[in-house]
C-alpha cells in the first residue's frame, strides 16, 4: 500500500524555525513542517501533540517520536533536520527509523510563517 501524498513546508530561517508550528494553524493529515538545520524540537505553548521524524542530510529517518505532547521536548543529536507531523502522521505516512523521506530537502523555504509555500512529496 502506497502512503498518501504529503505536502511539506520548510522552515530554514531562524525566525521560521523558532516559531515553527506556533505560527500557523494545526497541520492537516497530509502536511508536515521540515525544520533545517534542527536536531531538537519542543512543544512549549502548543495545544496539541505532534509526531517528529529526525532525518539526516540525505533524508534518511534516524528516529521517530510519536505523540509528543505539549510542553515536552525531543532530540536526536545526529539529525540534520526534524519533520513535524500532526499526531499519527508519521505512522500514516509509513515513516520509521531507516525510511527515506524523498524530496524533503527540496521543499521550498518559507517566506513568511503565515504564507506557506508547498511542495508535494510522493
Amino acid at each position: 500500500m502506497t502512503p498518501p501524498a504529503l505536502t511539506i513546508y520548510r522552515a530554514d530561517g531562524f525566525v521560521a524555525r523558532l516559531f515553527g508550528l506556533l505560527a500557523r494553524p494545526r497541520l492537516a493529515a497530509d502536511e508536515a513542517l521540515y525544520l533545517a538545520p534542527c536536531a531538537s524540537v519542543h512543544t512549549v505553548f502548543m495545544r496539541y501533540a505532534i509526531d517528529v521524524a529526525f532525518v539526516d542530510a540525505s533524508g534518511h529517518v534516524l528516529a521517530v517520536v510519536s505523540d509528543l505532547k505539549p510542553f515536552r521536548a525531543a532530540w536526536c543529536w545526529r539529525a540534520h533536520a526534524a519533520v513535524e507531523f500532526a499526531a499519527g502522521g508519521a505512522q500514516r505516512h509509513g515513516l520509521r527509523a531507516g525510511s527515506v523521506l524523498i524530496g524533503a530537502n527540496d521543499a521550498p523555504p518559507l517566506s513568511d510563517p503565515n504564507q506557506f509555500n508547498s511542495k508535494k512529496v510522493p
